[in-house]
């Protein structure tokens, strides 16, 4: 990394980065009250209030969205006549999943092999700290040349599009000359990277009937219609059997011509095990950047302790479709809902319901802000040229904030990286990556600024 003074002085404010991301990573601020207290958001949300107060965030605001969370805003004023830049990142996280998996406890955030463990560490609460980071870094030597915006989002994993609402009825707020998306991250750690490419998302639950009620399996099964078997079979219905995804009437079939993902780093990076092969055809990079993708994501039904000899009268399932730049995520959602409900054998009932939706994204990589990053990238990781990838998931602000303000020049960076782990258990930020990206931001926001 650089050994100028601004790097300095990013190394230096790294004891406060850790001890303010522990702060943050303690709040359970999982956007879901059915599974975790609604105040634990709320909590976050003002531990964010009172640190961008005293930052020296002028208009900090509590901004209570349409879906009833909350996110955070502040301005800070820049010189006269200066670029506007808006900063973005989310509090809320994904849920820890099973806590007893995790080698230190996910709300904890714990150092380990020189990696900080913790639910939201990389995803996405230390892109807040790394904004943080890097204007602080700026004030002291010789000030922050652009006005800032910093907009910290309460519901981007739920998908529930409070921020999008907020943003379409209030336009003024988030306009901006570029937009710095701190929720994406490298290809891998040490290689910095820009997202060219979001898929879009839509999140839909599934109910089978079949029932009154469920049945003694002994004296009714073998003609009585059984609703978890129907679900099964509609579940299967959505993958070929080769494992790629199978939604009537959807494209599969796209290529991605920039940088690729070798099969042997994709298969330890989401460490497959021994034998087991991946799904779908053509390069990893089509696969999961090019292509869309279903997962079930849950399915209710009798746990397997406890189970009873029934015919289950009901079962219902979650299932998420990632879908690529080009392809319209309400227009999926109406493929896919179709697709659920035609798969039903036996006659099953089904009833299915949108929880979630985002559309895909694609920047525009030859603005001069991607200049700048660059360069800003470059001095940050010790030459290392900038790389641009896509990213299989959706970040439903993007498009919003592109269709609002055209003439925004939309950046996507972060501290995800394969080691992250991001969503699973033991997600974990590295310190150095960090540390790099604090400066690469803070030179991208001074070279901007001139």
């Amino acid at each position: 990394m650089s050994d100028s003074p601004l790097a300095q002085t990013v190394a230096a404010l790294q004891p406060r980065a850790r001890t303010e991301l522990a702060e943050l990573v303690a709040f359970k601020s999982v956007a879901d009250p059915a599974q975790f207290p609604k105040s634990e958001c709320e909590a976050a949300a003002n531990w964010i209030v009172d640190t961008l107060r005293a930052d020296g965030f002028r208009d900090v605001a509590l901004l209570d969205t349409p879906d009833g969370t909350q996110s955070v805003y502040g301005f800070l004023p820049g010189p006269s006549g200066a670029p506007t830049v808006l900063l973005y990142a989310h509090y809320d996280v994904q849920p820890p999943l099973d806590e007893a998996a995790w080698d230190s406890p996910p709300f904890e955030l714990t150092e380990r092999d020189g990696r900080w463990y913790g639910r939201g560490a990389a995803d996405c609460k230390g892109g807040l700290i790394m904004h943080l980071t890097a204007l602080r870094a700026l004030k002291e030597h010789g000030g922050i040349p652009v006005n800032v915006k910093v907009i910290v989002e309460g519901s981007e994993e739920q998908g529930t599009g409070g921020l999008e609402r907020y943003a379409e009825a209030h336009p003024e707020l988030l306009a901006a000359d570029a937009i710095v998306i701190g929720d994406t991250g490298n290809f891998r750690a040490g290689l910095p990277t820009v997202t060219a490419t979001l898929r879009g998302m839509t999140l839909l639950r599934v109910q089978v009937d079949t029932l009154a009620g469920n049945l003694h399996s002994g004296q009714f099964g073998g003609a009585a219609p059984d609703a978890l078997a129907a679900l099964i079979r509609i579940l299967d219905s959505l993958r070929a059997e080769d494992g790629s995804t199978t939604v009537t009437g959807l494209a599969a079939d796209a290529t991605w011509d920039g940088l690729q993902y070798p099969e042997d780093d994709f298969r330890q990076d989401a460490k497959v095990l021994d034998g087991v092969g991946l799904l779908g055809t053509g390069t990893v990079a089509d696969r999961i950047w090019a292509r869309p993708a279903v997962t079930v994501l849950g399915i209710d039904c009798p746990p397997v302790v406890g189970a009873t000899p029934s015919v289950q009268a009901g079962a219902r399932a979650l299932v998420s479709l990632r879908v690529p730049p080009g392809t319209d995520a309400a227009e999926a959602t109406k493929l896919l809902t179709a697709h659920l409900e035609s798969a039903a054998p036996w006659g099953a009932r089904v009833a299915v319901e949108q929880v979630g939706q985002g559309q895909a994204f694609r920047a525009d990589t030859s603005s001069p802000a991607y200049t700048s990053m660059a360069a800003a990238l470059r001095d940050a990781y010790d030459g290392e040229e900038m790389q641009t990838s896509g990213m299989g998931g959706s970040i439903p602000l993007c498009n919003t904030l592109a269709r609002l303000y055209p003439d925004a020049e939309i950046l996507l960076i972060g501290l995800s990286e394969p080691e992250a782990q991001i969503h699973a258990v033991n997600e974990s930020v590295c310190p150095r990556e960090l540390e790099r990206m604090s400066l690469a931001t803070a030179n991208f926001l001074r070279s901007y600024g001139s």
